[in-house]
C-alpha cells in the first residue's frame, strides 16, 4: 500500500528524514513511534502526499506519486486516503453531520448523498444520536470519533492517524484505538503515528524512528 524508497526531507540545512526505507502492505495495522522531533509527523505527511520528499520516491498502491501534479495528488487524497489528526479540525459552526459530510466535498458526490453517508458512518462510530450537535457540544472523544467518521466516509484504502489519542483521556483514547482496529479488521490499511507506548503495544507491527532514521 505504501512504499518509501530512500526518502530524505530537508528544510534548509536541516534533514528531518534521512534515507527512509519503509513498506506497509495492504491490510496492515502499523504504529510509527518515536520521541518528539524524531521525524514521525513529517513521515506521515509524506506518506499522505501532504508534503513532497527532497529526495527519494513515494508509492501509494503501487503507483509512484512523487512527481504527480498538485491536482492529481488532491485526487489521490480525496479517493484513497483518510486523515485523522490530534487536533480534530472540525468546523465549530457546523453540526457533526455536516462536518463529516465535508469528507466527500471534493469527490463529486451530491449533497444529499453526502449527508446520508455521513449519518451512516456517524452511527458506525457511536454518534448516531449526536448528528445535530456542534463540536463545542461534544466531548473530546466524541470529536475524535467524528473526525474518524469524516476520514472514513469515502471508504479509503488507507487511514493515516497522527497522534489520534494525544488530546484524550485514557478511556476516550482506548475507544478511538478500538475503532481503528475495527477499520483494519474490515480491510483498511491503518498507520498510527504515536509516542504513546500503551497505544503502540496493542498494534501488531511497530516501526521506530529516531533522528529521521528508521531504527532497525
Amino acid at each position: 500500500m505504501i512504499e518509501l524508497r530512500n526518502v530524505t526531507k530537508r528544510y534548509g540545512d536541516l534533514a528531518v528524514l534521512r534515507g527512509v526505507e519503509l513498506r506497509v502492505d495492504a491490510g496492515e495495522l502499523v504504529a510509527v513511534v518515536g520521541p518528539s522531533g524524531s521525524g514521525k509527523s513529517t513521515l506521515l505527511q509524506i506518506m499522505g502526499t501532504l508534503d513532497r520528499p527532497t529526495e527519494g520516491t513515494v508509492h501509494i498502491g503501487g503507483e509512484e506519486v512523487t512527481g504527480m501534479s498538485d491536482r492529481r495528488l488532491s485526487g489521490v487524497r480525496a479517493h484513497r486516503i483518510g486523515f485523522v489528526f490530534q487536533q480534530f479540525f472540525l468546523n465549530p459552526t457546523l453540526s457533526a453531520l455536516d462536518n463529516v459530510a465535508t469528507g466527500l466535498l471534493y469527490t463529486g458526490t451530491p449533497a444529499r448523498q453526502r449527508k446520508e453517508l455521513a449519518a451512516r458512518v456517524l452511527d458506525r462510530v457511536g454518534l448516531g444520536h449526536r448528528l445535530k450537535h456542534r463540536p463545542g457540544q461534544l466531548s473530546g472523544g466524541e470529536c475524535q470519533r467524528a473526525a474518524i467518521a469524516r476520514a472514513t466516509i469515502g471508504n479509503p484504502e488507507l487511514i493515516l492517524a497522527d497522534e489520534p489519542t494525544g488530546n484524550l483521556d485514557s478511556r476516550s483514547g482506548a475507544g478511538v484505538i478500538d475503532i481503528l482496529h475495527e477499520l483494519n479488521a474490515n480491510g483498511t490499511t491503518v498507520v498510527v503515528i504515536t509516542h504513546d507506548r500503551d497505544v503502540a503495544a496493542g498494534i501488531p507491527r511497530v516501526v521506530r524512528i529516531r533522528d529521521g532514521v528508521i531504527d532497525r
